[in-house]
């Protein structure tokens, strides 16, 4: 049993790819999500994938594992703050109340996720070189 218990240390960071593959594959949609007030959209889209590919590439090689888990979970927590939950508070039409449920449940999703990502840099990750 726990030989199948441990590919979750193997499925949960690869899971990210699918948020890699809609940042390559699908640029406008990730750069509609940048704020106005950021500037050049789609580098931070591509920035964003690449750095969640490097997350994925630390959490499965077990190099500075624990850095690239915590900050996920930081990067994870600010989409849902930054991001998400604006949009969720968005105006009365019914399309846009429908758009802002959807960005609750991304809301609570990425909480969610922050808070596995941290229970994986606590529990699962071993390389403790910069966070001990």
């Amino acid at each position: 049993m726990n030989q199948i218990l441990n590919i979750g240390k193997y499925l949960f960071p690869l899971s990210f790819l699918l948020y890699v593959g809609l940042h390559f594959g699908k640029p406008d949609v990730g750069a509609a999500m940048v704020p106005d007030y950021f500037p050049a959209p789609y580098f931070l889209n591509y920035l964003t994938a690449l750095f969640i590919l490097l997350f994925i590439v630390s959490a499965l090689v077990g190099k500075f594992d624990k850095l690239a888990y915590t900050l996920m979970a930081v990067y994870v927590l600010l989409m849902a703050l930054l991001i998400h939950l604006p949009r969720s508070m968005g105006g009365q039409s019914e399309t846009v109340m429908m758009n802002s449920e959807l960005e609750m449940v991304n809301v609570f999703r990425n909480i969610m996720v922050a808070g596995a990502l941290m229970g994986f840099a606590r529990y699962v990750a071993k390389d403790n070189r910069i966070i001990g």
